[in-house]
């Protein structure tokens, strides 16, 4: 069940955090997998051992992917070392606590290039492969954010991810006839160096409070993600699947 075997999966912003967790669920699902930061780290170089060691193929690619020069040299040499890209997974993101009367034009511009702009140009850049294949998985890590808004500041996060939710939504109708699936998951507080960084220990204590499942693991998005990678999800497209420990109920 959720065999990934000989697949290929790239995961954006996939160093650390949501992104590292992604990586090895979906190799211990049997996908080989492609890494991918702004810069090629230690902990990009650690994942890929930590991948090999599970029998599977990986690499290490830096780019920034809100810019579209940096995608299409990911793109191509993504293909060049597999010959193919079955899922791609658009996890890239940041976000600063920001009330919008802080934010910069600058900084709203590079959140949402950081966040949607990434979405948008890598997802077109996977369709130019999987289009011709006839098969593909397309699913972006948006937030549950994007369906309440975020508590304190943050709008150009929220926005965002509300923005992927649009995106996934409107992809899916275009996609569906090559046989591409497009999904988005929808987080809620989930440990990672992100949310401590831009929340501090005291605020993510106090949120998850909040939450009647308590603080989630990248380990529960990565579940998620290789269900919707999966032949088990074909018949799913255009869903935001909620993975919030029942922080919000629709």
């Amino acid at each position: 069940m959720f065999d990934l075997s000989g697949k290929v999966v790239l995961v954006t912003g996939s160093s650390r955090g949501l992104g590292r967790g992604i990586i090895l669920g979906m190799a211990k699902a049997g996908a080989n997998v492609i890494i991918n930061d702004l810069e090629v780290t230690e902990h990009a170089i650690q994942l890929v051992d930590q991948v090999k060691a599970l029998g599977r193929d990986a690499i290490a690619i830096q780019a920034d992917v809100s810019q579209e020069d940096a995608v299409r040299r990911l793109f191509h040499m993504a293909i060049q070392k597999y010959g193919r890209l079955d899922v791609l997974v658009n996890n890239a993101g940041t976000s600063r606590a920001e009330e919008i009367g802080e934010t910069s034009l600058h900084s709203w511009n590079e959140i949402i290039g950081n966040n949607l702009t990434s979405t948008f140009l890598c997802s077109k850049y996977a369709m130019d492969i999987m289009m011709p294949q006839k098969s593909g998985r397309i699913i972006s890590i948006s937030s549950v954010v994007g369906h309440q808004g975020a508590i304190y500041g943050h709008v150009h996060y929220a926005a965002s991810k509300s923005g992927q939710m649009g995106f996934t939504k409107t992809l899916a109708r275009t996609a569906a006839p090559y046989g591409i699936t497009v999904n988005a998951i929808a987080p809620g507080i989930i440990g990672t160096e992100l949310l401590f960084q831009t929340h501090g220990p005291e605020k993510v204590q106090k949120l998850t409070e909040s939450v009647p499942l308590g603080l989630g693991k990248p380990e529960d998005v990565a579940a998620a993600a290789v269900f919707l990678a999966s032949e088990e999800a074909h018949y799913l497209t255009g869903v935001v699947l909620d993975v919030n420990g029942g922080l919000y109920l629709r």
